[in-house]
């Protein structure tokens, strides 16, 4: 499977999240590398959030987004769309889509029961097209917010470029 991947798919996350950030519009808050303030205090973080460094943030994108959706047991490519989708909408959510996807109960939580339906829905139409569907209900759900008209092109930006790196992971 992926686990080896994490630390690539960790750099085109950091390259879609960039630096410091504090939009108004940004129902996050004040973030930095993508991790919010809030993430990062409850995870232990103590730094001004300007002074945030690759090495701070991590261990936090390992443990509360990469293995708490599993992505280790997911196949490459998929693992980046899975995991850059938590880390852009929510882990919950990006499971919840996954597990919609292959037909399983979506409880937003990926453990031996999403992961079998995932062998299966692979097997019926490939990673390809696990990662084309994946990305493409991703897009609908952007396209559904209020939030679209100022963050839209950015985030279709974010899937279209995602989606062209999980595909070249195959």
């Amino acid at each position: 499977m992926a686990a080896e991947n994490y630390v690539t798919c960790l750099e085109m996350i950091l390259h879609h999240e960039g630096g410091y950030v504090n939009h108004p519009k940004d129902p996050g808050g004040e973030t930095n590398l993508g991790v919010t303030k809030r993430v990062y205090e409850d995870f232990g973080g103590t730094k001004d959030m300007k002074d945030l460094v690759r090495e701070d943030v991590e261990p936090i994108y390992k443990k509360n987004y990469w293995d708490r959706m599993k992505c280790d047991d997911v196949p490459a490519g998929l693992d980046l769309c899975l995991f850059d989708f938590g880390v852009n909408a929510g882990t919950g959510r990006s499971a919840k889509y996954l597990q919609r996807m292959i037909g399983t109960v979506a409880d937003g939580g990926i453990g031996p029961n999403t992961l079998k339906a995932l062998g299966n829905y692979i097997e019926e139409v490939g990673t390809e097209g696990a990662i084309k569907n994946f990305q493409s209900k991703r897009q609908e759900y952007y396209e559904s917010l209020s939030t679209f008209e100022t963050f839209g092109r950015g985030w279709t930006r974010r899937v279209d470029e995602t989606t062209e790196a999980a595909l070249g992971m195959i």
